[in-house]
């Protein structure tokens, strides 16, 4: 699908703010979706809510083309669609319950089932005890959980999180992913995530979409992606929380500090493991110090990019290299 919007001016030129996007999203995964601003990723969301339609091609949703149907048509499609948005978009004229109850009342269930319906959602979200709250008493956190007990008040299938964590502190962000990953695996939704944020993906996501200048630049298994980047867009991101190896002024003091050869050996759960790279230098007399680097886990899955200092006799560090470059990837010295 596309998504170009007119010229502003006579002189100007259409935007293409999404260029043939092709994304298929799992029954019950969580597709973490990435970008800098002005990537296509909110516009992405809009026509999968059917809030705008596309240029050209079509958007399904959980067996609707929402791209084609009546307003009216989408009033109940929209009821298997969750919202939840950056700044909560909560209504300060009503209590945390009154926020609640609005989706159900547009969507026209009995007053009748309501109450048991918001108690639910406000034992899930941990809020029962502010029920009757008013909104500006609340925290930036409690007032995200509103937002999320509020997106499920209908019992969505689809949950689409705009930038939920945004703006919140790194405490209350992870108390908030928390709570979106006992929405993904005790209630089974499926959950479309819009950030720039790479560790909200690398804490919830299965996949992750990257896109840039309205296309998805990169899409795969939140693992696979983190491990081994291959666009200069994902490797941008991945490298805000993961570094592949030193960089060059960090690599050059490394250098004055530690005499031998630099080398990075980068570790991947189907690789050997670093005891056995580290055996091949003992056999072979190398001596090997580790100056930069670490191990990271996504999902319970590690990787690592780990920067040695290798010494010994020339021939002998590269029949141990050779060894090494069978079980790892090897880098020589920082990232290129």
């Amino acid at each position: 699908m596309s998504r170009t919007f007119p010229a502003r001016s006579r002189r100007g030129t259409p935007v293409h703010a999404l260029d043939h996007v092709d994304l298929d999203v799992a029954e019950g995964e969580v597709l973490g979706v990435v970008g800098y601003s002005g990537a296509g990723k909110s516009t992405l969301l809009r026509l999968v809510n059917a809030l705008d339609r596309p240029t050209s091609g079509r958007v399904t949703v959980a067996g609707h083309e929402v791209s084609s149907m009546s307003e009216r048509a989408l009033r109940e499609v929209r009821r298997d669609i969750g919202m939840i948005f950056q700044q909560f978009n909560l209504f300060s004229s009503r209590t945390v319950w009154g926020n609640i109850a609005y989706p159900l009342q547009v969507a026209g269930v009995p007053q009748a089932e309501h109450r048991a319906r918001i108690s639910e959602l406000l034992h899930f979200v941990g809020l029962a005890d502010k029920a009757h709250a008013h909104v500006e008493q609340l925290s930036g956190g409690q007032k995200q959980r509103v937002g999320i007990a509020r997106a499920l008040a209908t019992e969505p299938r689809i949950l689409l999180a705009d930038e939920p964590t945004s703006a919140l502190d790194p405490q209350t962000t992870a108390e908030v992913l928390g709570l979106l990953r006992r929405v993904n695996e005790e209630l089974g939704l499926t959950v479309v995530l819009i950030t720039h944020e790479m560790e909200v993906v690398r804490s919830l996501a299965d996949r992750v979409a990257v896109m840039e200048a309205g296309r998805v630049v990169e899409l795969g298994a939140t693992y696979d992606v983190f491990a081994s980047p291959q666009h200069p867009a994902t490797q941008r991101f991945v490298s805000t929380l993961v570094e592949k190896g030193p960089p060059p002024r960090a690599l050059e003091r490394l250098r004055e500090r530690h005499p031998g050869r630099m080398v990075t050996l980068s570790f991947r759960d189907e690789h050997a493991s670093p005891a056995d790279v580290f055996a091949a230098f003992i056999e072979r007399g190398v001596g090997f110090e580790l100056v930069h680097g670490g191990v990271e886990d996504v999902r319970g899955r590690t990787f690592g990019h780990l920067t040695f200092a290798l010494t010994g006799d020339e021939q002998a560090v590269a029949d141990a290299l050779g060894h090494a470059a069978t079980l790892v990837e090897i880098t020589e010295g920082g990232p290129s």
